[in-house]
């Protein structure tokens, strides 16, 4: 892997972490082709039950470096960069937000430092989002005249009304972390939110890998979709998870008053 990103495995929890701390972790065109590549690889993993992302040092990143701006190969290839990769939704940029949206399993994002435009626009991508008193956040894109384009319109809505999200996109201000906790920008903070990631990650590999993918799965496509279609997805899901070994171990486990001992995931 790129050096731009670093992986490493504790059992079934992987944890990737931006890897430029002297730049801020600020996304270069080399860490834009990392997270996507991490996020293809790590998708695929049957045997992955949650992901813990974080920035090397003091800051998680300080958004796109200048050098995306004069990088004359993702300028020739302009346009083609806003269309959707091959297998995605979501195009080049969008993909390095996306990858943790659309991963089958748990992200949890540890801020601290500066949160800034793309790397906002990253942790917006996770799941949970664990701060401490140090994170700053902005909607940046401002400040370079242009709009914030990677995911925000699919991520941004599920945790600000439209007037408090506009607000900050005009503005590009900073927001500190207890103003971020209140808005709901971040889902809490910790003293230490990246020992507060590793926690819930290891609460979220114990149990059943099965159960855990259809819930991401239930509830960002039921989440703003009609009555009617959430709770048929419910019906579809539970009845899939039921007919899974899975499912089985967990509730003999608990019969038996002992550690579950599951398999890879099916779903």
């Amino acid at each position: 892997m790129t050096e731009r990103i670093v992986i490493d495995r504790n059992g079934h929890i992987a944890y990737v972490t931006l890897n430029r701390p002297d730049k801020h972790n600020a996304v270069d065109r080399a860490m834009f082709d990392a997270l996507i590549e991490v996020g293809r690889e790590l998708s695929s993993d049957r045997s992955l039950r949650a992901v813990v992302l974080a920035g090397r040092g003091e800051n998680f990143c300080a958004g796109i470096d200048i050098s995306v701006f004069q990088d004359s190969g993702v300028q020739a290839s302009g346009k083609a960069n806003m269309e959707p990769l091959e297998g995605s939704l979501a195009n080049y940029y969008q993909n390095a937000a996306w990858a943790w949206r659309s991963l089958p399993v748990p992200v949890i994002a540890a801020l601290r430092g500066f949160v800034f435009g793309a790397g906002l626009q990253i942790a917006l991508g996770a799941d949970v989002r664990y701060a401490d008193a140090s994170a700053r956040l902005s909607i940046m894109e401002i400040k370079w005249g242009l709009i914030p384009d990677m995911g925000i319109t699919a991520t941004l809505p599920d945790l600000l009304p439209v007037d408090k999200a506009l607000e900050l996109a005009w503005s590009g201000r900073l927001v500190e972390a207890a103003e971020a906790r209140e808005l709901g920008l971040v889902s809490a903070l910790q003293d230490d939110p990246l020992a507060a990631a590793v926690a819930l990650a290891e609460t979220i590999a114990s149990k059943s890998p099965d159960a855990v993918r259809a819930i991401k799965r239930l509830f960002y496509e039921a989440w703003r979709d009609t009555a009617a279609r959430g709770l048929r997805l419910e019906a579809d899901l539970q009845t899939r998870v039921m007919s899974l070994p899975n499912m089985r171990e967990a509730a003999q486990a608990n019969f038996e008053k002992r550690r579950p001992d599951f398999g890879d995931a099916a779903i």
